[in-house]
């Protein structure tokens, strides 16, 4: 059975109105953009601005992303079940408001470190660095463990899932192109107080979002009540337990791996990014504008038609097509030397991008739909957790891949500094040859390995619904 003849069947779950959708996606404007920020600016920023050795930056961010793997899956663990208050006031809402708070305090105080000299104190700068950066992640994930973990129990059908996937990137892709826009209007290289500026701008605009976010997250009856069913039954399951459940899961573990791969690729390109204007373009970072508003316009105006594509050809089909198309769309970095070609071949990264993040959430809520079934529990924040200690793997990696190129190809950390012939290639490469390698291992493996689609995901879904699940 294909999985258009199963958008036609007749829905067995309420369907999620429009409005709550539209609420629900302004949540992804905090999850989208303090991510991105964090991958793309906090690197350069250390190491760069505030002059600390890129040997420490590069070791402060694998700290912090070993302490987020380490934490992740026992925070969405011991978070994971109904407590006393959860069929009042619901079953993930309250983590996502509560978490939300310190999220944004903790990302601006990034951006105001201590103000001594990075090579007279280097220590002080590097542990301000470790233990700032694992509060705001320690509050993110939690905030991104009940957020994107309650997408599965709150949009059920395939169809709806689509539907909420492309909300998610209509009113926020708005509302973040807009704040990718004040960086690049803000920033000056060499003066701290403007990444200051952006970042306190920034978390404004987020958390209105955030109170725009409420009334998508609360959480209807039946939806508290498919969240409580499983705990009735049975007490909770052990943390190993749940681990072997989705670790049994090859469909979870495939699209866990080839989602991994795909972001370490994303985070290279996105942290080489202020490097390739300063230093290969070498025009100011206000010129990225110009890429940035086309990259914005053809993922907005792509959303539709890849929709529609994916109706047609299968979610599977359009998800392993995008990583394809993403990879391809990487390697003009390493010719293009003016901000005229960039805006051009922003075009292809738009239309690639796009097909691609329609995808993942309804690739994920399927995964987690399939471990549910096995366990007989929605566990989706513990499964999020578990997939952290992959994910953050992909920040651990791409910070080891550009101090390696950096130290390599002798980078200059001076902002005023010329990089040599070999530092330029440097950056070419780890904007774009090795985004596209990773992209395509991570094509392929969903290409051999992914088979959750057609009867069996009708399959999975039937059962999802007589379990009352």
């Amino acid at each position: 059975m294909t999985e258009k003849n199963y958008d036609h069947l007749k829905n067995k779950w309420s369907i999620a109105s429009t409005k709550k959708m539209m609420s629900y996606s302004f949540g992804f404007v905090l999850t989208l953009y303090i991510l991105v920020a964090f991958n793309t600016l906090i690197f350069y920023f250390y190491e760069v601005e505030v002059g600390l050795e890129v040997g420490l930056v590069s070791l402060a961010i694998i700290i912090f992303s070993i302490w987020i793997m380490i934490s992740s899956p026992i925070s969405g663990y011991l978070t994971d079940r109904p407590f006393k208050w959860s069929k009042r006031l619901g079953y993930r809402a309250p983590w996502v408001i509560m978490a939300a708070i310190p999220t944004l305090l903790f990302y601006f105080l990034l951006y105001t470190p201590p103000n001594v000299d990075a090579k007279a104190n280097p220590w002080i700068l590097f542990w301000y660095l470790v233990i700032i950066s694992c509060l705001f992640g320690t509050f993110l994930w939690i905030f991104q463990e009940h957020f994107n973990g309650g997408f599965a129990n709150q949009f059920r059908e395939d169809f709806e899932r689509r539907r909420a996937s492309a909300f998610s990137f209509i009113f926020p892709g708005l509302i973040l192109f807009l704040m990718s826009i004040i960086p690049l209007i803000i920033l000056e290289y060499g003066k701290k107080s403007t990444f200051v500026l952006t970042a306190a701008i920034s978390i404004s605009i987020m958390a209105i979002c955030v109170i725009i976010l409420i009334p998508g997250v609360r959480e209807s009856p039946e939806a508290k009540e498919r969240y409580i069913q499983g705990h009735r039954e049975e007490s909770q399951i052990s943390f190993l337990r749940m681990i072997r459940y989705a670790f049994g899961q090859k469909n979870f573990m495939v699209a866990l791996i080839a989602i991994t791969l795909v972001n370490v690729a994303t985070a290279l390109n996105s942290a080489s990014s202020v490097y390739y204007y300063k230093d290969v373009i070498q025009k100011p970072i206000i010129y990225s504008v110009y890429s940035t508003i086309v990259y914005f316009i053809v993922v907005m105006v792509s959303l539709p038609f890849w929709v529609s594509f994916a109706r047609k050809r299968g979610n599977v089909t359009t998800f392993i097509l995008g990583i394809f198309l993403s990879g391809l769309a990487f390697i003009p970095y390493l010719w293009i030397t003016t901000w005229q070609e960039d805006v051009i071949w922003a075009i292809i990264r738009g239309i690639a991008g796009s097909c691609y993040m329609v995808m993942v959430l309804p690739i994920n809520s399927d995964c987690y739909d399939e471990v549910t079934n096995a366990c007989g529990k929605h566990q989706e924040a513990s499964l999020f957790g578990i997939r952290t200690i992959f994910l953050r793997s992909a920040v651990i990696m791409s910070a080891l891949v550009m101090a390696l190129v950096h130290v390599m190809t002798g980078y200059n950390q001076d902002p005023a500094a010329t990089q040599t012939a070999l530092a330029i290639w440097g950056v070419r490469v780890h904007r774009a040859l090795i985004p596209m390698f990773f992209c395509f291992i991570a094509g392929v493996i969903m290409l051999l390995g992914y088979d959750l689609k057609g009867e069996k995901l009708y399959n999975l879904k039937n059962s999802l619904w007589e379990k009352g699940l």
